[in-house]
């Protein structure tokens, strides 16, 4: 069914906005911060490097802007966006507004698993850290959905699954933390793991730009699956959706993005929860719609908590993941009141 050319309309008004409002996010970020950086230094620096200008800057300012700000605000967008995903994807799997990676224990494995190889060195040269944070999250979510299954497979069982392995993988890195690292590497290993977006490279921008583009990709591509399971399983198999194997599919692409992720920014609570019930109230509950203004608003989210978080707090930065916790809850609360409310 076609859509009505106003609603088509307001859609690409609210992509549009949404993506200016990212670029100017970005760019306002990197200006903030203890070191004088102006929106015309940044400007200039980024075309200096594409090769388009060749215009004199300061070398203090431009490894500035191009070492540290540049890529950890890309970092951030990257992660707002695909843990956003996450949530979208798994809140139409589940038909349940509460499914987000924290919550189902797919963020607490991925940080076991890196964990354990940061750490124990268990295949730290073949796995490396993403390697662990993804076999990490995958197990978790097995193990969630095998006690879904044994207790009845509801989707609300899967939550209750999934807040039970949460805590479970929660205290194994606790305890590998507690029984194998020293006192420098558990403080940072804690700080890691309550979401930190220091030190962050150009690699880690590739990495999580190109996952978060394919998963963007292939979400948009599979939409209409993803709006058949909105509607339940039985009324997806009879559109001819093999339910089996599609949510497979969808579970090994959240698992790879979670774990990518985590690897690189630690657990980052709420985004995946929060920002698809925001995108939905924009653009309604079609996945062509909804899942690229998530991923816009996602980055648009985290660019300004991470911001937040290492200016406000300065010289010593507030862990990201607190942050989003911070700003989450109380969106979260607001969002369910209008929902009650029929708003």
């Amino acid at each position: 069914m076609r859509a009505p050319g106003g609603s088509r309309l307001r859609f690409l008004g609210i992509g549009a906005g949404s993506l200016a409002l990212l670029l100017a996010s970005i760019g306002v970020a990197i200006t903030l911060g203890p070191a004088d950086v102006s929106l015309v230094n940044v400007r200039d620096i980024v075309l200096n490097h594409l090769g388009i200008t060749d215009i004199p800057v300061r070398v203090s300012k431009n490894a500035i802007v191009w070492d540290d700000r540049l890529p950890r605000a890309l970092v951030a967008a990257a992660c707002g966006a695909g843990l956003g995903l996450c949530g979208v994807i798994l809140q139409s799997l589940l038909r349940n507004p509460l499914a987000d990676p924290y919550v189902l224990g797919i963020s607490s494995g991925a940080s076991t698993g890196a964990v354990i190889v940061g750490i124990l060195g268990v295949g730290g040269a073949a796995l490396g850290i993403s390697g662990g944070a993804f076999l990490g999250s995958a197990a978790a979510f097995a193990v969630v959905l095998l006690i879904a299954r044994l207790s009845g497979g509801s989707n609300d069982k899967v939550i209750l699954a999934g807040i039970a392995v949460t805590q479970l993988f929660s205290a194994l890195t606790s305890f590998i933390i507690f029984a194998f690292a020293d006192n420098d590497e558990a403080r940072g290993v804690m700080f890691w793991l309550l979401g930190s977006l220091e030190g962050v490279r150009w690699n880690d921008v590739v990495l999580c730009a190109l996952v978060v583009l394919a998963g963007t990709a292939f979400c948009l591509v599979r939409a209409p699956i993803l709006d058949a399971f909105a509607f339940g399983d039985e009324v997806a198999s009879s559109l001819g959706v093999s339910v089996r194997r599609a949510r497979a599919t969808f579970m090994i692409v959240t698992a790879l993005l979670t774990a990518t992720l985590v690897s690189v920014a630690g657990a980052i609570g709420f985004v995946g929860l929060v920002l698809p019930h925001a995108a939905r109230f924009l653009t309604g509950p079609r996945h062509t719609r909804l899942v690229p203004v998530t991923a816009l608003i996602g980055a648009v989210f985290m660019v300004w908590v991470d911001a937040l978080s290492r200016v406000v707090f300065s010289p010593s930065p507030l862990p990201v993941g607190v942050g989003t916790a911070l700003v989450g809850v109380p969106v979260f609360i607001a969002i369910m009141l209008r929902r009650r409310r029929g708003l």
